[in-house]
């Protein structure tokens, strides 16, 4: 992706998520030299990878697979296995509309996916084979709002705003808007974007950046190289 157009879509996600009520942490404003400058004291932001993540999964198409993220708090891994501590994570998503998010599950990772406003999310459920691999014959179990409710394999749940469904790790899913754009909250454990995403295709997670101008903000894939 052109470094300009995620400037263009950090921008109108904003916008987007001011609309809604919702407000982003301070640091959500850093450029990348404010970013340098408060480093040192904001370590836990960078190791948790905290901000803006945007991907087109590598496939160079945003606009129909793609999504927005920004992660507003994340916990420690090291708290989950010991079964205490900051043991959560929270984002905020922008699905567009007709924008896929591929099909994948989680290994470790459990979820709330939550319509914060907007237009209707789309949620295609399959289940796991015997080995959590993904299965097109198996339906499941997910909980809607706390309200159990069985899936047939493909079924995809459409949630209005207000609604949420439940996935566990081994519920595969893949989502869009239908009928506009979507605000998603993500509630979920602890988040690791790096190995914890099982995708049906061989795809990737993050995007490849082309640097025809300056960020406007860091990506939380930046990190590493920037900081």
């Amino acid at each position: 992706m052109k470094r300009s157009r995620i400037n263009e879509i950090m921008a109108e996600s904003g916008d987007m998520i001011r609309h809604h009520g919702c407000v982003l942490p301070p640091f959500a404003a850093w450029s990348p030299d404010q970013f340098k400058a408060h480093a040192p004291v904001a370590q836990n932001v960078i190791a948790a990878r905290c901000g803006w993540d945007i991907t087109d999964y590598g496939a160079g198409r945003y606009d129909q697979m793609g999504l927005f993220l920004f992660t507003l708090r994340n916990g420690r891994l090291a708290d989950l296995q010991r079964g205490g501590g900051m043991c959560y994570a929270e984002k905020l998503l922008i699905s567009k509309q007709d924008q896929l998010s591929p099909m994948h599950t989680h290994l470790l990772k459990a979820e709330d996916i939550i319509n914060r406003g907007g237009a209707t999310l789309v949620v295609e459920l399959f289940g796991s084979d015997d080995q959590g691999g993904f299965a097109p014959d198996r339906g499941g179990v997910v909980f809607c709002d706390g309200i159990q409710r069985r899936f047939a394999p493909g079924e995809k749940l459409r949630l209005a705003p207000g609604e949420s469904v439940t996935l566990m790790p081994g519920d595969w899913h893949a989502f869009w808007g239908e009928g506009g754009d979507v605000l998603i909250g993500e509630v979920s454990t602890v988040n690791d974007d790096e190995t914890d995403n099982i995708f049906r295709e061989p795809i990737g997670r993050f995007a490849s950046i082309e640097e025809d101008v300056a960020p406007t903000h860091l990506l939380v894939s930046d990190y590493r190289t920037w900081l």
